[in-house]
């Protein structure tokens, strides 16, 4: 582009700098909004804490989509209906576009009884605890001895690992609505846990799930693979947590001792039909317990509804017929009432699709929606006039400070001293007001 388009990214975890990079390499103007101090998003606070090199991997692109000199970047700083900015709000500062990645920071619950008892939680407030996000960091979770884990993908492992590290855990049994041939983790996400599953455990739960399988035309062979193939690449544990799947077994309620503790999950028996060509879970009426002290959710999140997006069924509502689709693909979001695009408002990664892929996925989609966007200004007159001096204005008259590219260059020299200085692999300041002090501007 020679000449200037300006687009505001809201969001600035992979798809949302992704996509703020692939626009800012095309000429665009890009300013990056970001709710938290640090960028990086669920690549910074979702992946295990001990994975360093993905996660310094990461950080290294994300350093140089930042070092762009069209692209700005503005954390510490909420967009929403609530936020000290709308979305409506930037258009009105002069933004052309804006993208909204940020992610599906609703929460997605079942409706089932019991699920405000205490040491009920979802898998992600739990990710961000132990990742150190504020003000996740500082919430106290009553874990027990007994857990149950509800889901099958790499976030129930990543769970089960972060609870088998505590040292009252004894049990952890992950739950799954249907059989071995639909678990969503990896080889690798498994090879971090399997040392500790009962693996004569497994074979009864095999035996019970096998003849299903091959009635549906599933092999039971490549589960069964994927178990060995994790098994030579175990990492060892000095836990003595034991670990265990469930599988066919559905929840339908948590029970509460005096105190408003859980003390219970009570399942329901599934069998497993083919519909509609897919695999699914049917209910056979039977219902048992396990006797449990802490419930976890891992069964993937919601957008948030009050980011002031219209939403339908958990997601942000998408133009079925988009006018400038990539690949088929329909990244504008779409006015329900009327059935027309929402002028110049994107989505990307999980606030297009939530809890789909990793951060290869919310890569390649982010760069898809930029594409997108970049169809739209082709539409659009150039602006005469840049936002930024209005920004600015707004940007200062606001109560807490905010946070720029400089800011962020002072936060992670600090964290590196402070490694550093303790021997550590990697340090992280658990609240915002130590980032901001860190920072220079506590």
């Amino acid at each position: 582009m020679s000449e200037p388009y300006w687009v505001a990214v809201v969001g600035a975890g992979p798809a949302g700098l992704f996509a703020a990079r692939e626009l800012a390499l095309n000429g665009a103007q890009v300013v990056v909004f970001n709710r938290d101090i640090k960028p990086g998003g669920l690549a910074e606070y979702g992946i295990y804490p001990e994975k360093f090199r993905i996660k310094e991997g990461l950080r290294s692109q994300f350093r140089l989509a930042l070092g762009l000199p069209n692209l700005e970047y503005y954390g510490n700083l909420t967009i929403g209906a609530q936020g000290a900015l709308t979305l409506e709000g930037l258009k009105q500062l002069g933004f052309q576009a804006v993208v909204v990645a940020v992610g599906a920071q609703g929460t997605k619950r079942l409706g089932l009884p019991g699920e405000d008892l205490k040491g009920v939680y979802h898998a992600k407030d739990l990710v961000f605890h132990y990742n150190r996000l504020p003000p996740f960091s500082q919430i106290h979770f009553e874990i027990g001895r007994r857990a149950a884990v509800v889901g099958v993908g790499n976030v129930a492992l990543d769970i089960t690992r972060f609870l088998a590290t505590l040292p009252q855990v004894e049990d952890v049994v992950a739950v799954a609505r249907r059989g071995p041939g639909e678990v969503k983790f990896s080889r690798g996400e498994l090879e971090e846990v399997v040392a500790l599953l009962d693996m004569q455990d497994l074979d009864h739960e095999l035996e019970r799930c096998i003849p299903l399988m091959r009635l549906l035309g599933e092999n039971p062979e490549d589960f069964l693979g994927l178990i060995h193939l994790a098994l030579e690449k175990a990492s060892q544990h000095e836990s003595h947590t034991h670990f265990t799947l469930r599988f066919l077994a559905s929840p339908r309620r948590m029970l509460g001792d005096a105190a408003g503790r859980v003390c219970g999950l009570e399942v329901e028996d599934n069998t497993l039909v083919m519909r509609d060509g897919e695999i699914t879970a049917r209910s056979l009426g039977t219902l048992h317990t396990l006797t449990v002290d802490t419930v976890i959710f891992a069964i993937g999140d919601r957008v948030d509804e009050a980011l002031g997006l219209p939403v339908h069924g958990g997601e942000y509502v998408k133009c079925p017929e988009p006018r400038f689709p990539v690949d088929g693909v329909s990244y504008e979001v779409c006015d329900p009432p009327n059935h027309q695009p929402l002028e110049g408002f994107f989505v990307a990664g999980w606030s297009r699709r939530p809890s789909s892929g990793l951060v290869g996925v919310a890569r390649r989609d982010g760069v898809a929606c930029a594409r997108a966007v970049l169809q739209y200004l082709q539409t659009l007159q150039p602006l005469e006039e840049a936002p930024t001096f209005r920004l600015h204005e707004r940007l200062s008259q606001l109560p807490q400070p905010v946070v720029g590219k400089a800011d962020l260059a002072r936060l992670e020299a600090a964290e590196r001293a402070r490694a550093a200085a303790a021997g550590l692999a990697e340090f992280k300041f658990a609240d915002n007001q130590s980032m901001l002090e860190a920072m220079g501007l506590g």
